[in-house]
């Protein structure tokens, strides 16, 4: 759930920064949004089903906050380095949706219960007329997994007329042991003979993806996503997975009051 989610908010940006004249996602006026969206999600663990899941979409952006599903970006001032560069600066909240329950799988079957939680950091982004390049800290604020996220990332958009976006991506993921042991782990208790105790390490995931946004007047917008995971060989070793990546679509409307 939290590639679908991050695939989300991206598009989000997107419709922001299309809609607003000048096109400065960080505009002094205000907007707001409603919509819906549907997320497909392949999940790396043993056994487990594709899911597909309703969002509820609201959005809400000012000069000072970005508000959009499970995420919410509190906006620091920004730098301008010159003309055609600015390094954006903000803290971040977003709850994630990862983990798992034992009757999702049988390979889970006799597991505590993983659950998601908020997450919470910091994060800059420099802007170019070429790409965008953001980096972004997040640390478990729930206390479930007491771990740690860094992301990398670097994407260029593409505008074709009034009307459309496409923004292909890439990316670097870093999750502390903590991170990957509490939701890729087998704690001595759980551990049975097809399911070995694993103690997880610190891994770093490869993602790619590709994001699309279609207006059709100021008010409505298409919004289309969608990103493969590699996963690192901390993750593919744990006897609870049988995938080497992961994949998720989104597909959502949203109107712009």
């Amino acid at each position: 759930m939290a590639a679908a989610s991050a695939l989300a908010v991206g598009l989000c940006t997107a419709v922001t920064a299309m809609a607003q004249e000048p096109t400065d996602a960080r505009s002094s006026s205000t907007t707001w949004g409603l919509g819906l969206g549907v997320v497909s999600e392949q999940e790396p663990y043993a056994g487990i089903g594709r899911d597909n899941s309703p969002v509820p979409l609201l959005l809400f952006e000012n000069q000072y906050i970005h508000l959009f599903g499970p995420q919410v970006e509190f906006k620091l001032p920004s730098l301008d380095i010159s003309d055609s560069q600015q390094l954006n600066f903000g803290i971040v909240g977003k709850y994630d949706g990862s983990g798992y329950e034992e009757d999702d799988a049988p390979i889970l079957n006799g597991m505590d219960k993983r659950k998601g939680g908020f997450w919470a950091g910091g994060k800059v982004e420099w802007s170019t007329d070429f790409a965008d390049v953001s980096a972004e800290w997040l640390a478990d604020a729930s206390g479930n997994s007491n771990g740690q996220v860094v992301s990398l990332g670097l994407e260029r958009t593409w505008r074709f007329g009034n009307r459309v976006l496409l923004t292909p991506y890439a990316g670097a993921s870093w999750q502390d042991d903590k991170a990957v042991d509490y939701y890729f782990g087998v704690r001595d208790s759980e551990a049975r003979i097809d399911r070995p105790a694993y103690a997880g390490e610190s891994a770093t995931n490869i993602e790619a993806g590709v994001r699309g946004v279609y207006m059709f007047d100021k008010h409505h917008s298409v919004l289309l996503g969608a990103e493969v995971t590699s996963l690192a060989d901390e993750i593919k070793d744990s006897p609870l997975v049988d995938r080497s990546t992961t994949n998720s679509v989104f597909l959502g409307y949203i109107y712009r009051f």
